[in-house]
């Protein structure tokens, strides 16, 4: 049972980081557009930033009202 409750907080982990990793990479990648002139190219990056980073903070709740289910 402890190896399914490590195994399950290291892919959080995993999930969580790359998550952020994408939206970081978004952000890049919306400011090397802005700076070419892509301004359309760029708002779409900056939307993908969001849409990771909102996604990062909904699995975080999940995962929290998940262990609080289960510990008790």
């Amino acid at each position: 049972m402890s190896n399914m409750m490590r195994d399950s907080q290291i892919m959080a982990q995993t999930r969580d980081e790359n998550l952020g990793y994408m939206s970081d990479m978004a952000l890049e990648l919306a400011q090397m557009a802005d700076d070419t002139g892509l301004a359309t190219l760029a708002y779409l990056f900056r939307m993908a930033a969001l849409e990771a980073s909102t996604a990062n903070s909904v699995l975080a709740e999940t995962d929290d009202l998940s262990q609080q289910m289960t510990s008790h």
